[in-house]
């Protein structure tokens, strides 16, 4: 996995992490949903990176 997209993924998923705090702070579900599927996301695109990586090792 580069360190650009791990730095990337890792970012996205902090992000999502925010925006769903922010929501359930505020009651929105809206924001809160956004930040979760932000999340989930970003921990698709770490395991198709580590898949990636298994495959040039």
């Amino acid at each position: 996995m580069g360190n650009i997209d791990k730095v990337k993924n890792s970012a996205e998923e902090v992000g999502g992490k925010v925006k769903e705090a922010g929501g359930k702070a505020t009651g929105n579900e809206d924001l809160e949903n956004e930040g979760k599927l932000d999340q989930v996301k970003a921990d698709v695109k770490q395991v198709g990176e580590k898949v990636k990586d298994v495959f040039k090792n």
